[in-house]
């Protein structure tokens, strides 16, 4: 499965663009799904681009069979019809095994394929999957002359995906990144839930008993059992120079436990997640947008270590290369989200005309 350093940038087609040899660094707080399968949905798009970071167009999951093909051309209208400016223009497109993965492929090539950004696949088992969508879109770029190379993002939701999971982030110079799809996981494991992300009642840590009063109630913390798997993924995507995304939170009306689990996985590493639902949106805006004090604090530690080196105090702690690190990711990760979000540039303190 190995390839040359040297050929590993090259055209995998005559007449393909040249792969990319950095993804570029975006905002992608959420990554807002939405099948446009009516046209009262279409008809929602122009405000959605003005509330997201990455609008998905989706035609997998949750799409009947009848009206599969139905989502991908009211997609591919929707994207000729609409100017997402600085919004990423993403689609989840069916798995490798369905019927439908072949056309959805061609369609979006030969008629956006100049405008798509990126290309979810779903149900990633290994390299070997990526590797074929890889080449397969080389082939279409060529024939359809796009100009710029379309990227593909890995949705891992297989147990075997997760067992390779630094081999598919590996697989090809188009990895955009990954994202953690909790219920195809839970039945590819064959974990005893049908809950879509979050925590379990039964997956819990229990205090052990008071020695003093044996029979007294004893405290439990429900645990979160994807984090493992979660932490791998966010390894493997930093190792590839690649981006890590929490994915769908089924529970639409638990805008808390959303905000919980978005939350934790912010805290790992990931820099966005799946919004299902409009209430959403907000709830990963809010989110995976470092907060502003720690903004603030960050600023203050690149000021006082300019090059990143030596030790200083400030407020009674010790800042050092590690911390100037660390303040250096989240001052660059404010300065694009100011960039886009007027309302969070304010709050950092940051003219975007001027970083």
């Amino acid at each position: 499965m190995l390839r040359s350093p040297k050929d590993f940038f090259q055209p995998l087609a005559i007449g393909a663009p040249e792969p990319p040899r950095e993804i570029p660094a975006k905002p992608s707080r959420m990554l807002h799904f939405l099948p446009v399968v009516t046209p009262k949905l279409a008809a929602k798009i122009p405000d959605m681009l003005k509330q997201v970071d990455v609008l998905v167009g989706n035609f997998e999951d949750a799409i009947p069979v009848d009206r599969k093909e139905e989502a991908r051309e009211g997609f591919i209208q929707a994207v000729k019809d609409n100017d997402f400016g600085d919004v990423g223009c993403w689609v989840r497109v069916n798995a490798l095994d369905s019927p439908w993965f072949l056309d959805d492929l061609f369609r979006l090539v030969e008629e956006v394929g100049d405008r798509l950004d990126v290309v979810m696949v779903p149900k990633v088992l290994g390299p070997q999957d990526i590797m074929f969508v890889d080449r397969l879109l080389a082939q279409l770029e060529a024939r359809f002359k796009v100009p710029r190379p379309i990227l593909v993002h890995a949705v891992l939701e297989t147990g075997g995906g997760v067992a390779q999971v630094d081999e598919i982030a590996l697989a090809s110079p188009r990895m955009q990144g990954m994202s953690f799809g909790p219920a195809d996981l839970a039945a590819s494991r064959r974990m005893k839930t049908t809950r879509v992300g979050g925590g379990h009642p039964s997956y819990l840590v229990r205090n052990d008993p008071d020695p003093d009063n044996p029979e007294a109630p004893r405290a439990t913390a429900q645990q979160d059992p994807w984090h493992y798997s979660i932490a791998r993924m966010v390894d493997a995507c930093v190792n590839a120079g690649i981006y890590p995304y929490y994915g769908p939170f089924g529970d639409i009306s638990d805008t808390l436990g959303c905000e919980d689990q978005f939350r934790a996985t912010f805290l790992l590493g990931c820099v966005g997640a799946w919004s299902l639902h409009p209430v959403q949106i907000e709830i990963a805006r809010r989110v995976f947008s470092p907060d502003p004090d720690e903004v603030i604090m960050a600023r203050r530690i690149l000021d006082a270590m300019p090059d990143g080196s030596g030790v200083v105090m400030l407020d009674g702690k010790m800042q050092d290369d590690a911390t100037w690190k660390q303040a250096k990711v989240m001052w660059d990760l404010a300065v694009l989200i100011a960039k886009r979000d007027p309302e969070m540039a304010e709050q950092y303190g940051i003219d975007p005309a001027t970083v």
